[in-house]
């Protein structure tokens, strides 16, 4: 029997496009009523709500830099009036750039830790003020990058580790609240923002596809389904987990 999200309510960061889209409207169509959060791309995240209505869910795009905590706050507020309530909270939105050794700075630095790591763990702050007595789902997206960690990816690499640690320490700090806290550490995913950086095409993703067992790399709807089962009753067992959909990349 597919996993159901009926009556649930869930927000997206990042999903105007990409993985954040794609899990967005899974997430619908199992049931779930959902907030596209977006930072800047109001025409993205308008379609990807549409999308959603059209296929007979219900969906609100909401403005917030999840790197801005007066943003945040506004998210959420945003999110009661439309829904009245949350269950699930996917922290999908992150930005990667890569760098050797001696081009990273601190700007390149903090531009990705303050989104990644900190706007994660300030939008997780107030998502738990809002789950009700029944507890909640938070589905934290991660990357193989965490594990493998490429040249050129010191610091993006080490954000993702650090996700992946803020899971583990989560998960047992909010456990006896009913909330659970998950990882999807994806591989190489073929998104917008992977063509705007270059890398399909590029030898990056030939070497990729060369060392994957299944020969290719991943499109987002293949991190639709586990987003569901996370933020599902069939997964009220799992809690700190990483999930790698990776193609079999170590």
């Amino acid at each position: 029997m597919p996993a159901t999200l009926d009556g649930k309510v869930a927000i997206v960061t990042g999903a105007s496009k990409g993985i954040g889209a794609a899990i967005a409207e899974h997430l619908a169509a199992a049931g779930a009523a959902v907030v596209v959060n977006y930072a800047k791309s109001v025409g993205a995240a308008d379609a990807v709500a549409e999308r959603i209505k059209q296929a007979g869910g219900n969906a609100v795009a909401v403005q917030a830099d999840v790197s801005r905590p007066g943003d945040i706050a506004r998210l959420f507020a945003e999110t009661q009036k439309a829904f009245g309530r949350l269950d699930i909270l996917v922290n999908n939105a992150g930005i990667y750039e890569f760098a050797p050794l001696e081009a990273v700075t601190p700007e390149h630095f903090h531009k990705q830790f303050d989104l990644n790591v900190l706007g994660l763990v300030l939008v997780t702050q107030e998502a738990v003020k809002h789950f009700g007595p029944a507890g909640g789902s938070i589905i934290n997206i991660s990357s193989l990058a965490a594990r493998s960690a490429p040249p050129n990816t010191s610091v993006y690499s080490a954000t993702k580790a650090a996700v992946n640690a803020i899971t583990l320490a989560l998960a047992q700090e909010l456990g006896s609240r009913k909330i659970r806290v998950n990882a999807i550490n994806p591989g190489m995913i073929e998104t917008e923002g992977v063509h705007a950086a270059g890398l399909a095409g590029s030898d990056f993703q030939r070497g990729v596809e060369a060392q994957s067992p299944l020969g290719r790399v991943g499109q987002p709807p293949e991190i639709g389904p586990a987003a569901v089962f996370l933020a599902s009753a069939d997964s009220d067992y799992m809690t700190g987990e990483n999930l790698y959909i990776a193609g079999g990349l170590r």
